[in-house]
């Protein structure tokens, strides 16, 4: 079997490989006004067909989190494909995306709804703004379809 080159879409993840610093904005609740949370990630390449981010911070209530996200792409299914863990939180995530028009990329998987009750669709967004600086944005679906989104989180390549 041959070892599969990288595609251009591989070549855009390659772009997120590096050591980062983020801030981000949270939101835990309706009623509740925006938490802000620091912390570092590192991106390393996997063959040139995958990243891996170890990421480490602070959550909103001031505990220490570390997380694990991978984000590949098949070029058989034409999709992105990836997980995400934290050690916040019980749920393995199991992605599956593209690009949207913008060239975004956008990780659909479903987890616990917010409710409390049942599942909603999420999406991981990765935006990448320039080779300093990439954002990540978490939403939620609602029972009425509407997006709401949760988490804001700017990253910016550490010197």
């Amino acid at each position: 079997m041959e070892t599969p080159k990288p595609t251009p879409e591989h070549d855009w993840l390659q772009r997120l490989v590096g050591r980062w610093t983020f801030e981000a904005d949270c939101v835990m609740g309706p009623d509740q006004p925006p938490m802000k949370t620091r912390g570092t990630s590192n991106v390393r390449a996997l063959g040139g067909l995958w990243v891996i981010a170890d990421g480490e911070g602070t959550s909103p209530d001031g505990d220490a989190h570390h997380s694990v996200l991978t984000v590949g792409y098949d070029p058989a299914t034409g999709r992105f494909t990836g997980t995400f863990i934290a050690s916040m939180m019980t749920k393995l995530w199991i992605y599956d995306g593209a690009f949207d028009g913008d060239g975004r990329l956008v990780l659909a998987a479903t987890g616990p709804s917010f409710a409390g009750e049942g599942e909603a669709l999420y999406h991981d967004i990765v935006e990448i703004v320039n080779d300093g600086h990439f954002r990540f944005l978490s939403r939620l679906q609602g029972p009425d379809g509407a997006w709401a989104e949760f988490m804001t989180a700017d990253y910016r390549r550490a010197a």
